[in-house]
């Protein structure tokens, strides 16, 4: 393969391109229940599950951690912030997405080009790097899913980005998601992400969230704004997160994200993008985010990973609890599959999990088990009986009473006079333990027809 370094190389020439081989096969480098030609609900799984790798955690994550050093071995790397280095290293990515049959990719700014001495310096790496992204793309058939910029990592986001005491701070994220937004469109990104990792506050002793929410709803506009004056028609999206690095986010879960959407006349303008880890440590499940943002019509895309409850930080573990993928698939399907967005694997390796090969392992994992997830969420929506006894379970707000009060058509006076009518019936069994088992049955079905 040839790149922008000038230099012809195999960076993962130990490792042949995964493919389908069936679930009785015992090749690791192999998939077992992602074959992407197959049809689901009269689609291919490709197009189901638009698997994305994200470049941080995959390329730019050395596996360190707050009592080790760095493990990864990245041969591919030389550990420089010069610009050629950024050139092989994407050359190594995009060689990764081919042999791993990955269609798409996202990234942080400063993850894909070394930030420069000036703003200026910054742009001229970052569009360099891009060029040769662009080349990449069209040579290995691979799309960008969406693009963001980093507004945690310097030193001068400390406070926050957009929700900083500075005026500098905001300043220069505005000139950073400006750029970042314009080479996602340059890219042909199906949208744009914004993670407010310290758009926060650590102690209220020094803040004032009243203008911290005042200026990120700014920010947040003047993005759209300018989204639409560049022509960019990609999904604009938030990332909800609780805490860490901050004690506490503005954007903390679904249901607060929407909340501040709808005060500052955002809503519909940007959707969600729920991940897993975000979710567990909110202290809800994957189902419930993903339920809140379907509910708004707000789900735009999944940051597909799993936490470790009980830890308490973000570990980003890969997604093979089959449990977990079924209900994500379930939510998918329901609200009638992905429009810009997609699956996109913000996950790392364990520290442990340091060889190049690990990479492919771990990615094979994760979309043999949202493959499964698929399959099994098809069949739950085929048998029909969960859906069945859901709708039947509401059936008293189907009456033409139930309706005129969901049409506003009632006062409360009215709703107490039709009280008086009402028989002193036990409500029906919520029959939890027999769902919980329907659905136990229909996986070990999916296995069974394996």
């Amino acid at each position: 393969m040839s790149g922008g370094t000038g230099i012809s190389k195999e960076h993962f020439a130990a490792v042949s391109r995964l493919v389908y081989e069936g679930p009785d096969s015992h090749n690791a480098l192999s998939f077992r229940h992602y074959d992407a030609e197959h049809c689901v609900e009269g689609k291919p799984m490709r197009d189901h599950l638009r698997f994305a790798a994200c470049y941080w955690h995959t390329m730019r994550n050395g596996l360190a951690d707050p009592f080790g050093a760095p493990t990864a071995e990245t041969p591919w790397d030389d550990g420089s912030e010069r610009v050629d280095n950024a050139l092989r290293r994407l050359e190594a990515f995009f060689e990764f997405l081919s042999k791993c049959q990955i269609g798409r990719w996202c990234f942080h700014d400063r993850d894909l080009a070394p930030a420069g001495a000036t703003i200026k310096e910054s742009e001229r790496n970052l569009d360099e790097v891009v060029r040769h992204a662009a080349q990449l793309q069209k040579s290995h058939g691979v799309e960008l899913l969406w693009g963001t910029a980093n507004l945690f990592s310097h030193p001068r986001y400390m406070h926050g980005a957009a929700t900083g005491p500075s005026i500098d701070s905001f300043l220069h994220a505005c000139a950073q998601v400006r750029k970042a937004l314009e080479v996602t469109r340059e890219l042909g990104g199906s949208g744009y992400v914004l993670w407010g990792g310290r758009e926060g506050y650590t102690t209220l002793l020094n803040t004032d969230m009243a203008r911290e929410r005042e200026q990120l709803a700014r920010f947040l506009h003047m993005v759209a704004d300018h989204a639409r004056t560049i022509g960019f028609t990609g999904a604009l999206m938030i990332e909800p997160k609780p805490h860490e690095p901050t004690t506490h986010q503005y954007d903390s879960d679904a249901e607060a994200t929407l909340n501040f959407l709808r005060e500052f006349g955002l809503l519909g303008v940007y959707s969600l993008n729920i991940e897993t880890n975000h979710a567990t440590l909110a202290g809800h499940s994957m189902e419930q985010e993903l339920a809140i943002a379907s509910a708004a019509n707000a789900l735009g895309s999944i940051d597909a990973n799993m936490g470790t409850p009980g830890l308490g930080w973000d570990t980003d573990r890969f997604p093979t609890d089959i449990y977990l993928t079924t209900q994500v698939m379930l939510a998918v399907l329901d609200r009638g599959g992905f429009s810009n967005g997609g699956l996109n694997f913000d996950a790392k390796r364990r520290r442990e999990s340091y060889q190049a090969a690990d990479l492919f392992h771990a990615h094979a994992a994760g979309m043999d088990a949202f493959a499964l997830g698929l399959r099994i969420a098809a069949r739950i929506r085929a048998d029909g009986r969960i859906d069945s006894f859901r709708r039947t379970r509401y059936d008293s707000w189907s009456t033409a009473l139930g309706k005129k009060i969901l049409e506003g058509a009632t006062t409360l006076a009215q709703c107490a006079l039709e009280a008086q009518k009402c028989h002193d019936k036990p409500p029906s069994s919520g029959r939890q333990e027999m769902l919980e088992a329907i659905i136990n049955d229909l996986i070990a079905k999916e296995l069974r027809a394996r």
